[in-house]
């Protein structure tokens, strides 16, 4: 079975919602998500990489994509093996500092966090930054040494695009990739082993 997904001029997290939807409805076969932005056929593919399914990219004219998965092509490789120096843990920095009041106080509590966080195994597996807490990963951190540390160690590093995009430093993004809210809510919707700091 093959199935097109037309996503072009869907807002980030529609063209990964749309593509879900439809691998999750076949048991097998191609799905193709036809894209017009460089950050949606990324995020497409991450989403075939986190599923296991191989994918081919095919750039179109312009800024136009297309990415075909085969849900019945398994990538054994692709799946996440598991060890000691990670725990199945995300932790979310909705901030730039840490808790409420004095901000002076809360970008030195929030600088001694993530050293701590990149001195300390096992290492979660994801840190995820949104809202002002993307400024983290951005040119002018004071934690950005300790930030590409974990993602030396091996820790996937994601930040919102919207929120890069809304705060106009996208440019100056030195760390991990740029990832959607669906993403975010995937790694974000288990409570037990998830972390939000701000």
């Amino acid at each position: 079975m093959n199935i097109e997904v037309d996503a072009r001029g869907q807002a980030c997290p529609k063209p990964v919602i749309m593509t879900k939807k439809q691998l999750d409805e076949v048991t097998s076969g191609v799905i193709t998500t036809i894209v017009d932005n460089e950050v949606a056929k990324e995020n497409v593919s991450k989403l075939a990489t986190s599923m296991g399914f191989s994918f081919e990219v095919d750039q179109m004219d312009g800024d136009e994509y297309r990415i075909s998965i085969n849900k019945g092509d398994i990538k054994i490789e692709s799946q996440v093996s598991t060890s000691s120096k990670f725990k199945d843990m995300t932790i979310a920095f909705a901030s730039d500092t840490m808790g409420k009041g004095d901000e002076g106080l809360g970008k030195i509590l929030m600088k001694s966090f993530v050293y701590t966080v990149s001195e300390s195994t096992p290492y979660p597996s994801t840190l995820i930054f949104y809202n002002c807490g993307v400024k983290l990963t951005c040119e002018g951190s004071e934690v950005l040494d300790d930030i590409k540390k974990l993602e030396d160690e091996g820790v996937e590093i994601i930040s919102c695009g919207t929120c890069l995009d809304f705060l106009n430093i996208k440019d100056k993004l030195k760390v991990g990739s740029i990832s959607n809210m669906y993403t975010i809510y995937e790694k974000l919707k288990d409570p037990a082993s998830n972390i939000i700091i701000g």
